[in-house]
């Protein structure tokens, strides 16, 4: 299904996605990082990927681990026939399917879908620049990665980015649910409840809480005393706590 979705927007096979995330997360803010904020807002956005990828950045990454998801044999598929299905799904068909059966017109339909195209890739480049630059750090002030509410709703959950590269191994991205708009966590709680995702792994609010007093910037919410009103790891079933 992940397969599926992922030629809907054109943004690399996943396999490829996943080693950039990677090596952004291992190297993050240095040469090899594949859209170093240092750089600018603009290549942290966008720019990073309209240039060839540094000396660093390719030597970085072809060092990254990558033996889980090649072991895959639906992703090295998708790897080998992206090229082929991926304009079928982000170009082609978002463009008959209202023609055909909405009566679109040809320029409408394909004008429409390109704007849909842009809209989500200006959204996840958010998460790439704004969530590196602007907003606040309650929980390592020693790094970019920051945390945004509005960056946060405009990308279903992924603009917490000081959780996110504090706790890189926590499947919720952020410590706060329904206070940050995380949808993309609530689908991940959906899949585990049927079956499809297990082995979640999350963070104990004693080491968020510790966390947080040691390094943050003091704007955790633990300070005013409602850090805890979500819904704690040790509420998932099957979740693997990380201490």
């Amino acid at each position: 299904m992940l397969v599926v979705f992922n030629f809907f927007l054109y943004e690399n096979p996943i396999i490829h996605w996943a080693r950039d995330h990677r090596t952004h997360h291992k190297f993050t803010e240095t040469d090899a990082d594949p859209h170093d904020p240092r750089r600018g807002l603009f290549f942290a956005h966008m720019g990073w990927a309209m240039l060839k990828k540094k000396r660093e950045v390719l030597e970085k990454g072809r060092g990254i681990d990558q033996s889980d998801l090649h072991a895959d044999p639906i992703l090295k598929w998708q790897e080998r026939y992206y090229m082929w299905f991926m304009p079928l799904g982000t170009f082609i068909l978002p463009t008959v399917v209202p023609m055909y059966f909405w009566n679109e017109t040809l320029t409408n339909a394909y004008c429409v879908n390109i704007l849909r195209y842009l809209v989500c890739l200006h959204m996840h480049g958010l998460v790439n620049s704004v969530a590196h630059t602007y907003g606040d750090r309650p929980y390592d002030k020693f790094i970019g990665p920051a945390d945004g509410f509005s960056v946060s709703a405009l990308t279903l959950g992924e603009g917490l980015h000081n959780f996110h590269h504090t706790f890189p191994w926590d499947y919720r991205s952020a410590e706060l649910g329904v206070f940050c708009f995380n949808f993309t966590k609530s689908c991940i709680d959906f899949f585990a409840m049927i079956g499809w995702a297990y082995d979640l792994k999350a963070t104990t609010q004693d080491m968020i809480r510790a966390r947080a007093a040691r390094t943050g910037d003091g704007s955790s919410k633990h300070v005013w005393g409602w850090g805890d009103r979500d819904q704690t790891a040790e509420d998932h079933k099957g979740t693997v706590i990380i201490n």
